[in-house]
């Protein structure tokens, strides 16, 4: 005799059909999270992007060119677990650079990619933010650099944190070539991206309720052992004290990009 018990009748969704939102807890349809450009339509929380998605959301279709697509990171001093921790994932590292047209202008691109160890600056990710700047400047073309990091990747110790000086200088030049720099600070963008290309942009501009620092909140309110203003390193409060020039919502974003850059781009 077969019995059937509520279970096994039950009727599994289809994988993808819907998403969880990270804050309110929603169950929304994902076709909904995705028209509303992955930010929730009931709480308005903002989905983390991987690169390719940041990369697809901002250029013209089928316009992006991918230039040092085959760098990876090297093991150089030996940190227990860097190996097996890089090769884990399906991508090189945390940043995808390119060329492409934002609304047929073409630029320079870069997209950091959180999902990677945290967005970690190592000697990858500064090489190939250098050699888009050196891109940018022979091609007479500005350079766009959208940020997403938790700072300076710990793995590769020194040779991280050089990346801080090398990509300033790589800017340094093309400041001196005339060339425009546009930051776009994701959530979050803090530790030695923060303290390097990030916060060197001729225009900042920056998603809404981004987390924007060196250290973070917690570390600064036990160093000084005060209490820290409400939405303290949140882009709306960097804003109010002219750290950023902008905050944009993440479905204006292009169209923002597009009036930046014709202003700065002489046809």
């Amino acid at each position: 005799m077969m019995v059937t018990t509520a279970s096994s009748n039950k009727k599994e969704l289809p994988k993808g059909l819907w998403n969880k939102c990270k804050k309110c807890e929603q169950i929304i349809f994902q076709k909904d999270f995705e028209e509303n450009f992955m930010v929730c339509p009931k709480c308005g929380y903002y989905v983390r992007l991987s690169a390719k998605d940041r990369i697809k959301l901002l250029v013209d279709e089928k316009s992006f060119k991918e230039t040092n697509a085959k760098l990876k990171p090297v093991d150089v001093i030996g940190f227990p677990g860097y190996k097996e921790k890089k090769e884990s994932y399906t991508t090189n590292d945390a940043i995808l650079t390119g060329e492409a047209k934002i609304n047929s202008i073409k630029v320079m691109i870069a997209a950091m990619d959180f999902g990677f160890m945290g967005g970690s600056m190592g000697a990858v990710v500064g090489e190939k933010v250098v050699r888009l700047i050196e891109d940018a400047i022979a091609k007479k073309l500005p350079v766009i650099i959208v940020s997403a990091s938790g700072g300076a990747r710990m793995q590769e110790g020194i040779l991280s944190l050089m990346q801080m000086a090398k990509t300033s200088a790589a800017l340094s030049k093309l400041s001196e070539e005339g060339l425009p720099y546009i930051s776009v600070l994701t959530d979050p963008t803090t530790g030695g991206v923060a303290a390097s290309f990030a916060m060197l942009g001729d225009i900042i501009v920056a998603e809404p309720n981004t987390l924007i620092g060196f250290a973070g909140p917690r570390v600064i309110e036990q160093t000084i052992r005060q209490q820290l203003p409400k939405g303290f390193q949140l882009s709306e409060f960097l804003l109010k004290h002219g750290m950023v020039d902008i905050v944009v919502e993440r479905k204006n974003l292009k169209d923002t990009l597009t009036k930046i850059l014709k202003f700065f781009v002489k046809k």
